[in-house]
């Protein structure tokens, strides 16, 4: 198994470690088998990242890094209200779509999507451990010119048919004025 599946898996069942340090996590490969341009298309979000909700109250810390050559963007998300979780994030070939796997805040969400009108837009099943519901969830991240990212995600609770925010955040390297 490969060590990113790994991690992965160990935490899915509460086994992780802390994660490895990363000398430089804005930094992406020249060369190598996922150097093509389809696998910097999210490069935008790699980083670390204070965010912020609209109203310009922290919703908490993010850092965003890419890893296995290039091959995996990993997040590592740290909430203001304490609560954490970590995102697997790839091109896949084979489909030419991006995937997202997430685990953390007592939620597992897989979603699968790509570049449209410049914003990466990713969806899939949202599935609450507890109580054990499944909705639908569909994140847009959108490069701002100021160099910001806008984070976005909408829920679903019929399939699609209908939607309604469910987290609105701004990221803003840290260090850089909020």
């Amino acid at each position: 198994m490969s060590p990113a599946l790994t991690a992965l898996c160990a935490i899915a069942i509460g086994e992780a470690q802390p994660a490895p340090a990363v000398a430089n996590p804005g930094s992406a490969p020249a060369a190598g088998p996922c150097a093509g341009p389809q696998f910097r298309q999210f490069d935008f979000w790699i980083g670390h990242w204070t965010v912020r909700r609209p109203d310009g109250l922290p919703a908490g810390t993010n850092l965003i890094t890419s890893e296995e050559g290039g091959c995996a963007i990993v997040e590592h998300w740290a909430s203001a209200n304490g609560g954490t979780g970590q995102s697997l994030n790839f091109f896949d070939p084979a489909s030419g779509r991006w995937r997202q796997v997430w685990v953390g805040l007592g939620l597992l969400l897989t979603m699968e999507g790509g570049l449209t009108d410049g914003a990466m837009v990713l969806e899939g099943p949202l599935q609450y451990l507890d109580p054990g519901r499944v909705t639908r969830l569909r994140g847009v991240w959108t490069a701002l010119p100021d160099g910001r990212v806008r984070q976005q995600f909408h829920e679903s609770d019929d399939g699609g048919t209908t939607w309604k925010l469910w987290f609105d955040g701004y990221y803003s390297r840290t260090g850089a004025a909020d």
